[in-house]
C-alpha cells in the first residue's frame, strides 16, 4: 500500500509540475520591441506640503525628463499636459521612463510646442497584491500628488491623465471613492494589466474590503462616472501573474466610455506582453502616446475631456471621438492604414461551420477538426462548447500539401456554462486550406491558470483530514499513526467535494437561497465572474459548474502538495533530532513526532500570509495576522508539551475526532476566494486538539 501510494502521489506531482511548467513557459516567444532612451533619464522629485511628506514619509512624487528638457523643467515651471504614472505590486517609479521618453520624441515632431508631462509616483515596491493595508494610503496620497501636480502650473489644467500598471490601475479607480475628491480632475485613465475584477490572491480581509469599495463606487454611482473613460488592456496568455479575464472592467454594460480588451487586439500593436513587459512594450507604449496626442486640444494644450454622451456634438467637429479609441471599439480602424480593401459578396451560411468541442477533462481521449477550403476572405467557425480550450489552425498553399502554418488561440475568460460557444474569423486567403483543430495541449497549465488558487485550499484540506485520521488512531489504539499513511488517506473527495457540489445544486432554488439569506451565511466561494452580466447579479448565480468537476483534480494536486511536503518536512526534523539527540532533554521531545510533524505543517499554512509579508515589512499596519497569531503560541505551547498518552486520555478527544471532516467541508466551501480563511479553520481544529492536552 505505501509503495502504492508512492507510484500515485508520484504520478500526482509529476502532473502538477507539467501544468506549472505550461503555465510558465507555455505560450509564444515576447515579441515586443524594446523602448530605448535616446538620452539619460531623470526623475525630478516634486516637494510636497509637510502634512503630506509627514504622513506619507515612504512614498515620493517625481517628474520625468531627458536631456534639454530636464533642464528646461528643473525649476518646475510647465506648460505641457500632465500625465500620472502608478506603478503595481512590488513596481518601481522608473517604470514611467518608456512611457516619458516615447512621449518626448513624439512632442519633437508636434507643431505648436504640445508636449506631455509626465510624472511618476513611488509607492516605495510595496507588494500591495499581497497585503491590502497599504492600497487606501496609497489611494490618499494618490490624490495629494495630483494636488501637488496642479499647483505647479500657471495655469493649471482642468484634468490630470493616469497610467497604472497592475494594481495601480485598481488604485486609480479606487481614486474615486475618496470622499473629498474632485472627480473633475481625472478624465481618462488607462490601465496596464490591472486585476479590474478580482484580486489575483486574497490573503487579507483588507484587499477585499478594498475591491468592495471600489466595485460599489463605479456600480452604484455609474451615471455619474459615464464621464470618465476608463480603458483596461490586458496582456494576453503571456501574462500568467494577471490572466486577461481579470482585467475586465466591472462596470454596467452599454457604458461607451468604459472599454476593456486584450494587447493583441490594439490597432498597430498585435502581440501579447507578460505582466512587466506591458510597460516597456515598444508596440503598445506607441499606440498609447499616440493615444494621447490625438486628445490634445490645439488651442488650450490639454487634454479634452469626452462628452458623457459619444453622439452628443461639440464645439469642434473634428475633435469628436479621438481616432484612437474609436479604433480600439472596433478593434480595427482601416482608414488610419494604407492598405488594399477587398470586397465579396457571399451568403453567410455558405461561409459558417461549426465544430464540436471535446470537453475540458477529456485530456485527449476524443477529438474533431473542420477543414475550410478557402473560396472566400472571411470564414466563420462556430466552436461549439467551447470550454477552457484551445484550438490551432493549420493552413496550407493548397490541398496536396502538408501544413505549412500553425496558429494557436485560447480563452482569456471562463465560459458561463457548457453550452456557451464562440465565433472563430478566419480572414482566409484565396486558393488555401484551413484545418481548425480542438486541442487539448496545455490542458493542466490552464487549469492552474484559472483554477490554481484551489490548491492551497486543498493542500490545507489534506493535512486536516490526516490530523483527525491522527486523533482517531490516537482515540481507537492510543497510539499515533504513520503520518506518511494518514496524509495519503488524507484524499477524501467522495467526503469532501460531493456535499460541497450538493449544496452548489441547492443554491440553485431560490427557497434554500432565503434560508441561507436568513441564516447570513456568506455566499459560496466561486470563480470571479468573468461575464459583466454576471458581475453584476452575483446574488443570483451560484457560481459555475465546471469548477465543482474540476475539484477532484485540484484535490489531487492539493494532496500530492501536502504529502510530498509532509515527507520533506519529516527528512529534515529527522535531521535536526540526529544533531538533537545527545542532548538528554530533548529526547523526550522527540518520541511522539508522528502527530506534531501534522502540527508544523499547520503552522507553514498559517504563515502563508506572515512569510510574504515579512519579506518586505516587519511592521504591518493595520495587521492581518494578529487576530490569530496570539491564540495560535498559546496552542502551539500546548501541544509541544502533549504527549500521546495524555491525548488519549482526554474527554474532550471523542469530539475532537469528528470536528476535521465538517471544517474541511466549510474550508472547501469559504475559502477559495478568501484564502486568509484557511488559518481561521485550521486554527479552528487546533484549539479543541490543544484543549485535549489540558481536559
Amino acid at each position: 500500500m505505501k509503495l502504492a501510494a508512492v507510484a500515485f502521489y508520484g504520478l500526482a506531482a509529476g502532473l502538477l509540475a507539467v501544468g506549472l511548467r505550461e503555465l510558465l513557459t507555455g505560450f509564444e516567444e515576447n515579441r515586443c520591441s524594446m523602448t530605448y532612451m535616446f538620452e539619460y533619464p531623470e526623475y525630478r522629485r516634486v516637494a510636497l506640503p509637510r502634512r503630506v511628506a509627514r504622513l506619507y514619509p515612504a512614498y515620493g512624487l517625481y517628474l520625468y525628463g531627458e536631456g534639454v528638457y530636464a533642464q528646461e523643467t528643473r525649476a518646475l515651471k510647465l506648460t505641457g499636459a500632465p500625465v500620472l504614472f502608478l506603478p503595481g505590486n512590488a513596481g518601481s517609479y522608473k517604470q514611467a521612463r518608456s512611457l516619458g521618453s516615447v512621449a518626448l520624441r513624439k512632442a519633437e515632431t508636434m507643431e505648436g510646442g504640445l508636449h506631455f508631462n509626465v510624472f511618476t509616483v513611488d509607492f516605495n515596491e510595496e507588494l500591495v497584491a499581497l497585503y491590502g493595508g497599504s492600497l487606501l494610503r496609497q489611494t490618499h496620497f494618490l490624490h495629494e500628488s495630483i494636488k501637488a501636480i496642479l499647483r505647479l502650473y500657471k495655469t493649471p489644467p482642468q484634468s490630470v491623465v493616469l497610467v497604472g500598471h497592475s494594481m495601480g490601475g485598481v488604485v486609480a479607480r479606487a481614486l474615486f471613492t475618496l470622499p473629498r475628491f474632485n472627480t473633475n480632475l481625472v478624465s481618462i485613465i488607462i490601465t496596464q494589466a490591472s486585476p479590474h475584477l478580482a484580486p489575483v490572491l486574497a490573503l487579507d480581509p483588507y484587499l477585499l474590503d478594498f475591491y468592495s469599495a471600489v466595485r460599489q463606487k463605479w456600480v452604484n454611482q455609474a451615471n455619474k462616472l459615464r464621464n470618465v473613460t476608463v480603458l483596461s488592456v490586458g496582456g494576453g496568455y503571456r501574462d500568467y501573474q494577471v490572466r486577461s479575464g481579470l482585467t475586465s472592467l466591472p462596470c454596467p454594460p452599454g457604458d461607451p466610455n468604459k472599454l476593456s480588451l486584450v494587447v493583441t487586439a490594439v490597432p498597430r500593436t498585435w502581440v501579447s506582453t507578460d505582466h512587466l513587459s506591458i510597460v516597456w512594450c515598444k508596440e503598445l507604449v506607441l499606440a498609447t502616446v499616440r493615444a494621447f496626442f490625438d486628445l490634445i486640444d490645439p488651442e488650450t494644450r490639454q487634454v479634452l475631456r469626452l462628452p458623457k454622451n459619444r453622439g452628443q456634438k461639440r464645439k469642434k467637429p473634428n475633435k469628436q471621438t479621438p481616432l484612437f479609441l474609436k479604433s480600439l471599439s472596433r478593434c480595427v480602424c482601416l482608414s488610419a492604414l494604407q492598405f488594399t480593401v477587398e470586397c465579396e459578396w457571399q451568403r453567410e451560411e455558405s461561409q459558417t461551420l461549426s465544430v464540436a468541442v471535446p470537453h475540458v477533462l477529456s485530456f485527449g481521449l476524443t477529438s474533431s477538426d473542420v477543414t475550410v477550403n478557402s473560396s472566400g476572405l472571411l470564414h466563420t467557425i462556430e466552436l461549439q462548447h467551447f470550454h477552457q480550450v484551445a484550438f490551432t489552425v493549420f493552413s496550407g498553399s493548397s490541398q496536396d500539401q502538408l501544413p505549412l502554418t500553425e496558429i494557436s488561440g485560447m480563452l482569456h475568460t471562463s465560459r458561463p456554462d457548457n453550452t456557451s460557444g464562440a465565433l472563430l474569423q478566419l480572414h482566409t486567403a484565396p486558393n488555401c486550406q484551413y484545418k481548425v483543430l480542438p486541442s487539448s495541449y496545455q490542458k493542466e497549465g490552464r487549469i492552474l491558470r484559472f483554477c490554481g488558487h484551489m490548491v492551497p485550499v486543498y493542500t490545507a484540506v489534506t493535512l486536516l483530514l490526516a490530523c483527525g485520521g491522527q486523533v482517531s488512531s490516537i482515540l481507537k489504539s492510543r497510539r499515533a499513526a504513520d503520518m506518511s499513511q494518514m496524509v495519503g488517506k488524507g484524499l477524501q473527495p467522495h467526503k469532501v467535494n460531493l456535499p460541497v457540489y450538493i449544496l452548489h445544486i441547492a443554491l440553485s432554488c431560490s427557497c434554500f437561497q432565503e434560508v441561507w439569506s436568513m441564516l447570513f451565511l456568506p455566499s459560496m466561494d466561486t470563480l470571479p465572474p468573468t461575464f459583466l452580466d454576471v458581475a453584476f447579479h452575483e446574488e443570483e448565480t451560484p457560481g459555475e459548474e465546471w469548477v465543482h468537476l474540476l475539484s477532484p483534480l485540484l484535490y489531487i494536486f492539493g494532496a500530492a502538495v501536502a504529502y510530498w511536503g509532509s515527507a520533506l518536512l519529516r527528512l529534515v526534523i529527522r535531521l535536526i533530532s540526529l544533531v538533537l539527540a545527545p542532548l538528554h532533554r530533548y529526547r523526550g521531545s522527540f518520541k511522539h513526532l508522528k502527530l506534531w510533524l501534522i502540527v508544523c505543517l499547520f503552522f507553514h499554512i498559517n504563515a502563508l500570509c506572515l512569510l510574504n509579508l515579512c519579506r518586505y515589512s516587519t511592521q504591518l499596519n493595520p495587521d492581518p495576522c494578529w487576530p490569530y497569531i496570539v491564540p495560535l503560541i498559546f496552542v502551539y505551547m500546548l501541544l509541544i508539551n502533549c504527549n500521546t498518552l495524555k491525548l488519549s486520555n482526554s474527554k474532550l478527544l471523542p469530539l475532537t475526532s469528528c470536528l476535521p471532516l465538517p471544517l474541511a467541508i466549510i474550508m472547501v466551501t469559504f475559502s477559495p476566494l478568501h484564502l486568509y480563511r484557511i488559518t481561521y479553520f485550521l486554527l479552528g481544529s487546533l484549539i479543541p486538539l490543544a484543549l485535549c492536552c489540558l481536559l
